[in-house]
């Protein structure tokens, strides 16, 4: 298929660029932007040139630190976007089988539909809060499945996936002599436990994140792969006919954002823990959703029981001024996306919206 074929362009982000904001934007999966001041960066402690060939140094040091692997297992890319793009490059060629969860992120369907690979799918079944199945995942595992895709957390609907599940996935993939790529740019919200890469767990393991979910440096763009030597090599060939080489200024500031890790954490982890709160509140007072609290992440993926979601969503942004992600785009159409990384009183307004939008439209589908 090609990737302007209907369905192939990653129309999600399109959206999430074009179409998603509003006065109280709740679509937002990423944390509230980390302020440059914060950083304390001055212009003179930037600099145009001194990356390296692949990557720069000190970058990919702290990098490799940071994930506890040799800077041979890492490569850098301009955010997790950009690294799943590289990753899938280097390691699907056309017509091979790849498993990937439903429901998924959208742009890495966009990323194999080009690359031309053969996509299956297992389900994550909302009755089961979208937790990982690995009976559904073992029955589509075919001897000709040569990659398993999964995001840990998962994406849209935060749930977590315990290192022993996936070091079966891991297992099982491997009797079969397939990789395993895990997304693991929301895994970093995990606040209250030590951060360990899925890379850890085995050899056919491929993880990719980014500084930009979790700590709100997106604007920098720091992403990295964590892999095997062999094919982190295959990687960087990638990023010679894609891209060349990263914008210098923004490893320069990645180095101090991960030198100020812990405070830049300290901040996000208090945000939403606050902003989780309210989440919760909510959904308990509101039965017409049908979602397990939130214990993870930021995002929740709600199904509205009754009525048409594409026209409560609608409602809700024509009439009230807030902005959630459309279940479409995460192939659940009954279901709809909410972020709650924004401040406390932008998640606190877009939910007392989101209550008397509920309200509004339950009338209306009388």
């Amino acid at each position: 298929m090609n990737v302007f074929e209907a369905g192939a362009v990653s129309s999600y982000l399109a959206w999430a660029k074009l179409h998603s904001d509003a006065p109280y934007n709740l679509a937002v999966s990423g944390m509230l932007d980390y302020p440059l001041a914060d950083l304390s960066v001055r212009i003179e402690d930037l600099a145009i040139e001194g990356t390296g060939p692949y990557g720069y140094q000190p970058l990919m040091q702290r990098l490799a630190a940071k994930a506890g692997v040799g800077d041979e297992c890492v490569v850098y890319t301009l955010g997790a976007s950009m690294a799943n793009y590289v990753a899938l490059t280097a390691l699907v060629r056309r017509g091979e089988e790849v498993l990937v969860e439903r429901p998924t992120y959208d742009p890495l369907l966009a990323i194999l539909a080009q690359l031309g690979a053969k996509v299956s799918r297992f389900e994550r079944r909302p009755d089961k809060g979208f937790r990982l199945g690995l009976g559904e995942l073992e029955r589509r595992l075919t001897s000709e499945t040569r990659l398993v895709i999964l995001c840990n957390l998962h994406n849209p609907s935060s749930a977590f996936s315990e290192e022993s599940t996936l070091r079966q996935v891991g297992e099982m993939a491997a009797k079969v002599g397939a990789r395993v790529l895990v997304d693991e740019v929301y895994l970093e919200t995990l606040f209250d436990q030590p951060w360990r890469s899925v890379f850890h767990l085995g050899p056919n393991f491929v993880a990719t994140s980014s500084l930009t979910k979790a700590y709100g440096l997106s604007g920098i763009r720091c992403g990295w792969i964590l892999a095997e030597p062999e094919l982190v090599d295959r990687m960087w060939q990638v990023v010679d006919f894609t891209y060349g080489s990263p914008v210098h200024p923004g490893e320069l500031l990645a180095v101090v954002a991960l030198d100020k890790l812990e405070l830049i954490r300290a901040r996000a982890r208090a945000l939403l823990e606050a902003n989780r709160a309210l989440v919760n509140q909510f959904l308990a007072a509101h039965p017409e959703l049908e979602c397990e609290p939130s214990r993870y992440g930021t995002t929740v993926f709600p199904r509205l029981r009754r009525g048409n979601a594409a026209n409560f969503v609608a409602l809700l942004r024509e009439k009230f001024e807030t902005s959630v992600v459309p279940g479409e785009f995460f192939e659940e159409p009954q279901h709809f996306r909410i972020g709650f990384s924004r401040t406390t009183e932008t998640v606190g307004g877009g939910l007392e919206r989101l209550g008397a939008a509920l309200e509004a439209f339950r009338k209306l589908s009388r």
